[in-house]
């Protein structure tokens, strides 16, 4: 039925020289104004210009190769970027080329909304339509959010954090735990299941590394305009608000990505790091879950459920397996 592995990623720059061009490729047609391009390019010219998204995309495929081949699946990989090289369109017309005719997509992000599920669908539906004549049929893999492979490695991850946190001092107390994710605008949140799938990985999670552990699910990386309400509170905010009552020391797990995305490694490891050193506060930041053997294997278990309807379909907590995504299903926030 299926000839092919398509991975969907967000893609990033690898160099100075790609920053600004990957900026108005995510920001096209939404009136960005120059000056706030030039702010968020100077963060990503902190780290050389390199995002750490598209090492870790070939560390994922890398792996997963590997995983393929142990298990028997001869399927070849392919991975196309909505926003950077390798793009969507190229990556279709070469399979095309290579004469793949049906392919399952899995796109590295495991919750539904506009921007992290129905966006990437109307890519990939673009991206075929460019190729035209011949471009192979692409279906996504299921949502993935509550599949064990994602929640075992986030809890060890989790409670390693934790544990560390902890070392720090005799004096600075249980640490705070904040789960947080990309910030949404509320009328995007509002007709997704994303907060609410955010939640179940949070409580089971914690009942994974550190049963009964007070958490709160707190919000980082807007990027809208202030005239539209969004997810809140933001991290900065939650920071403030727990060393005002007392609190010594926090850990904050990003669950809303799977791999170092900027947002992880700017706006927790610099800017909400920084909020918390001013606060007083020790900070530890747990690892997202990258290639670690567990999610590797569970891409191999969603493939292979598309193989073989009769292949369990694993899924934690209360909400199960989600349903495929209907047409129009998450649509994209209303502009005030």
């Amino acid at each position: 039925m299926f000839d092919a592995l398509l991975i969907v990623s967000f893609g990033g720059p690898e160099g100075p020289d790609d920053v600004v061009p990957f900026l108005e490729n995510v920001t096209r047609g939404r009136n960005i104004p120059p000056e706030r391009l030039r702010l968020v390019a100077e963060q990503y010219l902190r780290f050389g210009g390199v995002s750490p998204l598209n090492a870790q995309c070939r560390e994922l495929i890398g792996k997963l190769t590997t995983e393929f081949a142990t298990h028997g699946l001869a399927l070849p990989i392919y991975w196309g970027n909505r926003n950077w090289h390798p793009l969507l369109i190229d990556t279709i017309r070469q399979m095309r080329d290579d004469g793949v005719e049906r392919a399952l997509a899995f796109i590295t992000s495991p919750y539904s909304s506009y921007s992290s599920c129905r966006q990437y669908l109307d890519d990939i539906a673009r991206a075929r339509s460019a190729v035209g004549s011949g471009a192979p049929e692409v279906q996504r893999l299921r949502h993935y959010f509550n599949h064990p492979g994602f929640i075992e490695p986030l809890s060890r991850n989790v409670g390693a954090a934790l544990a560390e946190t902890r070392a720090g001092g005799d004096d600075q107390g249980e640490p705070a735990l904040l789960y947080t994710a990309h910030s949404i605008p509320l009328t995007m949140a509002q007709t997704s299941d994303y907060e609410a799938q955010l939640r179940e990985v949070a409580q089971l999670v914690t009942e994974r590394c550190a049963p009964g552990h007070p958490w709160s699910l707190v919000w980082q990386s807007r990027s809208g305009p202030p005239t539209m309400p969004w997810l809140e509170p933001d991290i900065g905010d939650a920071l403030t608000t727990l060393a005002a009552g007392g609190t010594r020391s926090v850990v904050a797990a990003p669950i809303g990505f799977i791999s170092d995305h900027m947002e992880v490694v700017y706006d927790l490891d610099v800017l909400a790091a920084e909020r918390a050193a001013a606060l007083g506060l020790r900070f530890g930041r747990a690892e997202t879950v990258g290639s670690a053997p567990e999610f590797v294997a569970m891409i191999r278990q969603l493939v292979e459920e598309q193989l073989d309807p009769s292949t369990p379909r694993p899924a934690l907590g209360r909400l199960g397996v989600r349903p495929d995504c209907a047409a129009g299903c998450c649509p994209p926030a209303a502009r005030p």
